[in-house]
């Protein structure tokens, strides 16, 4: 042990005397390995992105039905083009068929008109939804409350605003129970709901909600909806999926033979559905990106090469003095392993600066994760001593005595 910890210092001490020519060597790996890094870091940060809006949007123990399925092929694009639009019968039959589910609401969106006085909001995402909208997380009230059920049923004209929303068209001023015009159409407001966060620097707080039946008369009678259900438990899930697609198919009066004319999604379904679109991507960047570190790794073997070749009569003095051959081979891959490791560290340090400099300037958040930084930490490891092999071996196979005999 104490013979290694000898033979490393030396390795040190060499590096140490030649500390432009180290610095040279180790820069392709601290590029190579920023890079990873800061690739790495942002594509964790756009995962949980994505999954956080996903799951704001289905729920964890909730489970959406659409009017088109999973979409792969051609095929499917065509026959989902004839399936029936989802309708509030649906959402009936689901009702009286599943004795798991809890709750069944039904959702429609559209861009519009919001008006306050003299200040005008266009495009605003209106969404109309149905009396068992109170029974999903999704919906909070920081001030005021949420429509009642009652007030959803009669149609009454309410509504909720999205945070962003009421301070664009208010300001200080406290909106509840204050008028404002939907497509022109006068609504009292009961509530604001909480803030939630920005999606890709995408607000999630610039809606109105309204009763579906007062959407309906906005937009028209035929609104194109989909259906949240959440089942009474969220360990009975699988069985009030079931349960609803059994309803659904007797409800449209499919046959046995005959395909479900609707999708049905939960939030790992689409997680699942997402990394699998994804994953091809990034393995692909990431390896085009560790490309860089076989380079940074030649560089280093270059280097040791050269290094065996300038100290080939220290070596050869070194062996007449009784060093043995694992001796040097030591030293070399010693000396090989600290130049790359080096790299690696000052490149994961770098690679996280460049990671939160560029979410700064950019909607994408960093995510750091520990065992980003073992990878960068442990890729330099194997890097330096897989291309300190053969320098290593070259200054331990020389011949003392030719070794000696060179000026």
């Amino acid at each position: 042990m104490r013979r290694a910890a000898d033979l490393t210092g030396i390795a040190l001490h060499a590096i140490w005397a030649n500390k432009l020519r180290s610095l040279l060597t180790i820069l392709g790996n601290i590029v190579a390995v920023a890079s990873i890094i800061a690739v790495v870091s942002l594509i964790q940060g756009v995962n949980v992105e994505v999954s956080s809006a996903i799951v704001s949007e289905f729920g964890s123990d909730s489970f959406a039905i659409e009017r088109v399925g999973l979409v792969l092929t051609e095929a499917d694009v065509e026959d989902a083009r004839s399936n029936p639009r989802i309708s509030l019968d649906d959402a009936d039959a689901i009702r009286r068929f599943s004795n798991s589910v809890g709750a069944v609401m039904a959702q429609a969106g559209r861009g519009g008109e919001v008006r306050y006085r003299d200040r005008v909001l266009e495009n605003v995402r209106i969404r109309g939804v149905t009396r068992d909208y109170v029974e999903f997380p999704t919906f909070t009230a920081e001030l005021g409350r949420l429509m009642s059920p009652t007030e959803v049923e009669r149609n009454r004209p309410v509504a909720l605003l999205g945070y962003d929303t009421a301070e664009r068209l208010f300001g200080p001023l406290d909106p509840v129970d204050r008028r404002l015009k939907v497509q022109g159409v006068n609504f009292r407001i009961v509530g604001v709901s909480e803030p939630t966060p920005s999606t890709f620097g995408q607000s999630q707080d610039e809606f109105v909600l309204i009763p579906m039946g007062r959407f309906r008369k906005l937009f028209g009678a035929r609104p194109s909806l989909s259906l949240m259900v959440r089942p009474d438990t969220p360990e009975e899930l699988p069985r009030a999926i079931d349960e609803a697609t059994v309803a659904l198919r007797i409800e449209r009066k499919l046959r046995a033979t005959e395909k479900d004319d609707f999708g049905l999604f939960t939030s790992d379904t689409v997680i699942e559905l997402y990394e699998q679109a994804t994953t091809g991507i990034f393995s692909v960047l990431v390896g085009i990106v560790g490309l860089s570190l076989v380079v940074g790794g030649i560089v280093i073997m270059n280097i040791m090469l050269m290094v065996v070749s300038e100290r080939t009569r220290e070596i050869g003095l070194r062996k007449a003095l009784g060093a043995r051959r694992r001796d040097l081979l030591w030293q070399i891959l010693a000396e090989s392993v600290i130049l790359s490791v080096s790299g690696g560290l000052v490149g994961t340090l770098l690679g996280f600066g460049v990671a939160i400099g560029l979410s700064s300037v950019t909607p994408v958040t960093a995510v750091v994760h520990p065992w980003s930084i073992g990878l960068g930490i442990s890729m330099t490891a194997a890097v330096g001593l897989f291309f300190g092999l053969y320098p290593a071996a070259r200054a331990a196979a020389l011949d003392p005595i030719s070794a000696l005999g060179r000026a």
